[in-house]
């Protein structure tokens, strides 16, 4: 019998205590121009799933404990998988049959985790969608298969099969790895026991759940419906953040997660602030050319306290991810388990807010010889009460010149204007970050025009500087001072 990998066994568990849904649903899709024969990417899917064990493998349970069932790559399973193949008459229908199609639910004991639809405006204008279950894939498993579906794709046109080198391991060789090399807590000299044992120092008394601008209370279940707010952040900014990175030996990603915690502790969230973030798990190079589920998720508890400034706190920062990274091997599953902290569906434990960093550089830009670029999917679905998503993008010649971003905010807790106006805030930070780096976080301005003249001149009258301090205290402040304005506002 093989075993879940850890992250598998956590989703496998979400889906028995929630029910099967799209949540975890890891869709791509891809705008295509020129001809392409469905019946020759039918056959293409094939190769690539008999290339690929994980994605033919079904998780079936036995006593209540799943394990890998893994299909022959011979076998019917495979045999009689296809791309459907759907026309469409505009881009209204288009988007509609699209949404529809990413809202599949998986049924993981007897259905192949992949499907994959073409969906045609015309003979020269189509979107390739590939939706995998995030059981079987993650973020950095779609370069790979792509170039194996498009190196596939154009042997099967040429009449051949397609010629490529065996790959040096499957998922499940990585599976079994896995679960020998971290060992078990009993073995204090193992690699699970020592990683434990720093995170259980490093997540000591975390805070469970941060004050921020909820609109509405938690619900007891979440419905995970989502939405996003676009971030508006130019090429000059960019630019300027790249090179505080560079001054201080920080990446930016450590820039942009500082910037997320001193949002926070300026909206009156603390200085004590657990962030999550994702990275690849490929820590062996035989893992780069895999499709599977290899990523792990870190939490960065990150330090405001004393009013530092910008640069010093990208110093602190520099140092909590380089530590969180020499210890990012043990499954986040597993740190849950071993912190146990108060288990509720209403929340995500351990961290509620995710900051990630992609590049644009590995999506295809060439598919069988057409032009390719890639189609953005309206998901509306959130697994954080927030995500700041962030793309660092690159021209032609690889090189990095520009940064994209979101806000993916939980509609239960958020309505989308509050989540615009965080995004707006946040890009405040950066800009002041970049502009006066050794500047105390108390005297970022995160408030926009409109609302610093009504905090305002609609009270007080005119207002030239804002003092230092929070939101709320800000707030409070002028509640106390001004009550029967209050009275008005309210």
């Amino acid at each position: 019998m093989i075993p879940l990998s850890f992250a598998q066994q956590r989703l496998w568990f979400i889906e028995q205590l929630e029910g099967p849904s799209a949540l975890y649903n890891t869709p791509f899709a891809v705008r295509l121009t020129g001809e392409i024969d469905a019946a020759v990417l039918s056959l293409a899917l094939r190769d690539v799933l008999a290339r690929h064990e994980v994605l033919r493998t079904t998780f079936p349970a036995t006593d209540g404990r799943p394990q890998q069932s893994i299909a022959e790559p011979d076998g019917p399973a495979v045999a009689s998988a296809e791309v459907a193949a759907v026309a469409v008459a505009d881009e209204a229908e288009l988007t509609a049959e699209v949404d529809r199609a990413v809202r599949h639910v998986f049924d993981l004991a007897s259905e192949l985790p992949i499907r994959c639809a073409l969906f045609s405006l015309s003979a020269d204008e189509h979107v390739l969608l590939v939706l995998m279950h995030h059981i079987a894939s993650d973020g950095w498993s779609v370069p790979p298969l792509f170039r194996d579906l498009d190196a596939a794709y154009r042997a099967r046109r040429a009449g051949a099969e397609p010629l490529w080198e065996p790959l040096p391991v499957q998922y499940a060789d990585y599976t079994l790895w896995q679960h020998e090399m971290l060992g078990t807590e009993d073995d204090p000299e193992s690699v699970l026991a020592t990683q434990l044992a720093h995170w259980k120092g490093a997540l000591a008394d975390a805070p469970e759940e941060l004050d921020l601008p909820y609109d509405r209370p938690r619900p007891s279940m979440p419905s995970h419906r989502g939405g996003a707010a676009d971030l508006a952040l130019d090429a000059e900014l960019y630019a300027s953040l790249a090179e505080l990175a560079a001054e201080e030996r920080a990446s930016l990603f450590m820039v942009l997660q500082a910037a997320v915690a001193a949002l926070y502790t300026r909206l009156g969230a603390g200085t004590d602030l657990p962030l999550g973030t994702a990275v690849a798990g490929r820590t062996d190079e035989a893992l780069d050319d895999l499709v599977g589920f290899f990523v792990n998720t870190l939490v960065l508890r990150t330090d405001t306290s004393g009013d530092p400034s910008f640069r010093r706190l990208l110093e602190r920062v520099r140092r909590l991810d380089l530590d969180a990274f020499d210890h990012q091997d043990v499954p986040f599953e597993r740190l849950v388990e071993q912190l146990n902290p108060a288990r509720t569906p209403a929340r995500h434990p351990l961290f509620q807010t995710m900051v990630t960093l992609d590049s644009d550089e590995d999506l295809p830009s060439d598919f069988a010889g057409l032009t390719c670029r890639e189609h953005v999917l309206d998901q509306r679905l959130a697994k954080f009460d927030l995500s700041f998503a962030f793309v660092e993008q690159h021209d032609a010649d690889g090189v990095a010149n520009g940064l994209s971003g979101a806000v993916e905010y939980a509609a239960d807790l958020f309505d989308h204007a509050t989540a615009a106006t965080l995004g707006e805030r946040l890009v405040r930070v950066l800009r002041a970050a970049a502009a006066e780096p050794d500047a105390p976080l108390s005297t970022i301005g995160i408030l926009g025009p409109a609302e610093r003249e009504q905090l305002l001149s609609g009270w007080i009258g005119p207002v030239t500087e804002l003092p230092p301090g929070t939101v709320p205290e800000l707030f409070e402040a002028q509640a106390a001072a001004t009550p029967e304005a209050v009275a008005l506002v309210r």
